[in-house]
């Protein structure tokens, strides 16, 4: 017998934002912006964070963090979040030709694929799609 858990909370069930914390805060403005295709204008942006212009509910933003001089920056192990790429061989290619650093080839489930790069920063981003 499958027992179903219903949760209420006034805390709504999407993700509203993905921060990523970075170290020079134009430099990697510039490489999401190569990343996604987007053009952002460099002289607009300041610290301490930048909202990248990406479509869908779930906004994506860089963090310098020069407001908290103790905080840490330690990159995780695993992707932080992944962007969508319906061709996933075109994409990868992209990313080859941009000299972005493809830190896991491409992977195959079924009809799931994805690939992982890393940022600057060294924080890894999955390129997937589905």
């Amino acid at each position: 017998m499958s027992e179903k858990v219903k949760s209420i909370s006034v805390i709504q069930s999407h993700v509203n934002n993905v921060f990523v914390h970075v170290t020079d805060l134009k430099r990697s403005v510039e490489w999401y912006a190569d990343l996604l295709g987007v053009t952002i204008d460099l002289s607009e942006v300041e610290s301490p964070v930048h909202n990248i212009p990406v479509t869908g509910q779930t906004g994506l933003s860089l963090d310098d963090h020069t407001f908290d001089p103790s905080f840490h920056r330690t990159p995780g192990s695993g992707p932080m979040f992944n962007v969508f790429a319906p061709d996933i061989d075109a994409a990868y290619k992209e990313l080859q030709e941009k000299n972005m650093k493809v830190i896991k080839e491409i992977q195959w489930h079924g009809e799931v694929a994805w690939f992982n790069v890393e940022d600057p920063d060294g924080n890894v981003v999955m390129i997937c799609n589905c």
